[in-house]
């Protein structure tokens, strides 16, 4: 390989090697923000955002507009969110999915959102179910990936003693589900749903010992139990 065709290659390693960086740079913004959120760490999640004057917060309630209105939506639940005990807000940043733009100043990013929120309010807390999807734009400023703008796109909410579809829509409970539309090719030769005991394998083997994990022997063992179980019957 000769001088040039070597330092070519080395560029290109080193762009690919910067975007790997930078993609795990947003990606541990969203998830942290996540983390803020839960316990309402007003001032860091504010601190997430770009200075810019276009930054956004776009909610069902509305959008606001630049830092000066993210800081006021968050701030301004202080005095009912945050450091009270009452309050959780878990909102898990899920399967995220982002991409660098070629200037590599710029990002978009789609998460899904789901957790469990414990809202105090006027006599009690409220409890809720609750799930969306987050898409984003982020901004590098001063080397550090920032949130640009930020919308919320919620699918459900909902009260865990009741459920997420309205009382009159439920079927009765045991109703089967649709049959398949055709049939299947082969028969699947697992159960998984609780109580099977059934532990999905793992394609990778311990992070520390570096040897394969249990779990294959685990399944065994459990499929046998059932099998003298099933006998006894």
């Amino acid at each position: 390989m000769d001088a040039e065709t070597m330092e070519k290659t080395i560029q290109e390693l080193r762009k690919k090697v910067a975007v790997l960086e930078d993609l795990e740079a947003i990606k541990r913004l969203q998830r942290t923000y996540g983390y803020y959120l839960e316990h309402w760490l007003y001032q860091d999640i504010i601190d997430c955002f770009s200075d810019r004057p276009d930054s956004e917060l776009n909610l069902r309630v509305g959008v606001y507009l630049g830092k000066e209105g993210v800081r006021n939506y968050f701030s301004g639940f202080r005095d009912t969110h945050s450091r009270n005990p009452e309050l959780l807000h878990q909102v898990m940043q899920l399967a995220g999915v982002v991409d660098i733009a070629e200037d590599g100043l710029t990002a978009s990013g789609r998460w899904f959102g789901f957790g469990v929120v414990a809202l105090p309010v006027s006599g009690g807390v409220n409890q809720a179910w609750a799930d969306g999807i987050y898409t984003a734009e982020y901004i590098k400023e001063d080397g550090t990936w920032k949130i640009w703008k930020i919308t919320w796109n919620p699918t459900m909410t909902a009260d865990p003693t009741q459920g997420w579809v309205k009382p009159e829509r439920l079927a009765e409970p045991g109703t089967p589900p649709p049959a398949p539309p055709c049939t299947p090719d082969k028969t699947r030769d697992i159960e998984t749903r609780y109580p099977s005991g059934y532990v999905t394998p793992f394609h990778y083997p311990h992070p520390v010992t570096g040897r394969p994990t249990t779990e294959l022997e685990h399944n065994r063992a459990v499929m046998a139990k059932r099998s003298r179980q099933d006998a006894e019957k």
